[in-house]
């Protein structure tokens, strides 16, 4: 009688997550046009063709990295208390010198230029971060609002945390923090409304 042991079960959970990580690893690395899925592949220690088994391809394959990047809350979290101000000194926490590299921003920035990709960057932050962020605003045009923030958060990311410009760069933290509050406040809370860009007052009358 054989006392042969059968092969282990290959566990597809598992397989798929290596294959989703590593291929976060190498999309943020190299971007959309600069990753290879044969790469991807060898950091997960599967072949190629298990790649495009579980996620058809490479373009499959990098919406759900783009949606696994931007899903966590790196920036903007989840409660709506002092909004402005947490979005502001998380900013400036992940920006500085020494900071952890935000890889969602990263990534973001190195896959953009391509066309196909940038439509799936789109709609990967519309759907994660920008929703998220929505849901936290009061008041009307919350998409709109909520994106103007963001594009707040990733200019004051690329300048500080990427390009390094001087003074972002050197700017006391706790002044960054009260000017990047005072950026995100009209825009988080509606401050003056559409009043501001109509010269309305409250009651709805010119003045």
């Amino acid at each position: 009688m054989s006392t042969a042991q059968p092969a282990r079960k290959r566990d597809a959970a598992a397989t798929r997550e290596a294959i989703l990580a590593a291929a976060v690893v190498e999309f943020t690395e190299h971007g959309y046009a600069g990753a290879g899925v044969r790469r991807i592949a060898e950091r997960a220690g599967v072949t190629a063709m298990m790649v495009n088994r579980y996620f058809g391809s490479k373009q499959g394959l990098f919406t759900q990295a783009v949606a696994r990047s931007f899903a966590p809350p790196t920036i903007v979290g989840d409660e709506r208390a002092d909004l402005a101000g947490a979005i502001a000194h998380t900013l400036t926490e992940r920006t500085a010198s020494d900071a952890e590299r935000l890889d969602p921003f990263l990534l973001l920035l190195r896959s953009a230029p391509d066309p196909e990709a940038a439509d799936i960057v789109r709609r990967g932050v519309e759907a994660n971060v920008g929703a998220r962020l929505a849901g936290l605003l009061d008041g009307p045009d919350a998409d709109v609002r909520a994106q103007l923030a963001l594009a707040l958060v990733a200019g004051t990311w690329l300048l500080r945390g990427v390009v390094g410009t001087t003074a972002l760069a050197t700017a006391d933290d706790a002044r960054l923090i009260a000017l990047l509050t005072d950026m995100l406040e009209p825009v988080v809370h509606e401050v003056g409304g559409t009043s501001a860009a109509t010269g309305t007052g409250p009651d709805g009358t010119q003045g």
